[in-house]
């Protein structure tokens, strides 16, 4: 009898943790996962840049997601300071995401994409797009380094739908950020 309250109790326990995180905001690294009102955009510093302004555009670049789980291309080159529209096209028949980041920020990201599959965010680095569809970030690239992009959809990560983003310092933008 004991075995069977107890059995009781944990699915009650269970079943109010699952409406309270269907019901909560979805949230990833700390940060807010629903988007703020819609032509508003988080100008939050991220260690691989910064929302950037449509104005501001250097330069297009064109990227197709595929059920193939490859991103074309899979390295882009950036210089630092660079504000880069990206238009992503679905040629798939699922589902499919861009969305940059650091290594270990998008790999943290899967792994609790994994445990909650539902779980919407809209951040001016992610661009969701539907089959045959197509997205696009305004995304400022004001620091050096070695960043990435990935589809973050339950599975897509995990069987390798990643990219590179090589952002190469330059001497104008390293001593404008140095100011």
């Amino acid at each position: 009898m004991k075995s069977i309250q107890n059995n009781v109790v944990s699915v009650a326990i269970l079943s109010a943790a699952l409406a309270l995180s269907f019901n909560a905001p979805a949230r990833a690294h700390g940060v807010e996962g629903h988007a703020a009102k819609a032509g508003t955009v988080n100008k939050e510093q991220m260690t691989f840049g910064i929302a950037g302004e449509a104005k501001a555009v250097n330069r297009t670049v064109q990227v197709s997601m595929s059920d193939a789980m490859r991103f074309t291309p899979a390295l882009i080159e950036v210089k630092q300071g660079e504000t880069i529209k990206f238009v992503i096209k679905n040629e798939g028949k699922v589902m499919h995401e861009f969305v940059i980041g650091s290594k270990d920020s998008l790999a943290e990201h899967a792994a609790m994409m994994l445990k909650f599959p539902n779980m919407q965010h809209d951040e001016p680095y992610m661009a969701h797009v539907q089959p045959g569809g197509k997205g696009q970030i305004v995304w400022t690239f004001n620091r050096a380094g070695d960043f990435d992009f990935a589809c973050l959809i339950a599975g897509h990560y995990q069987a390798g739908m990643v990219g590179r983003i090589q952002v190469l310092a330059t001497p104008a933008a390293a001593a404008k950020a140095a100011k």
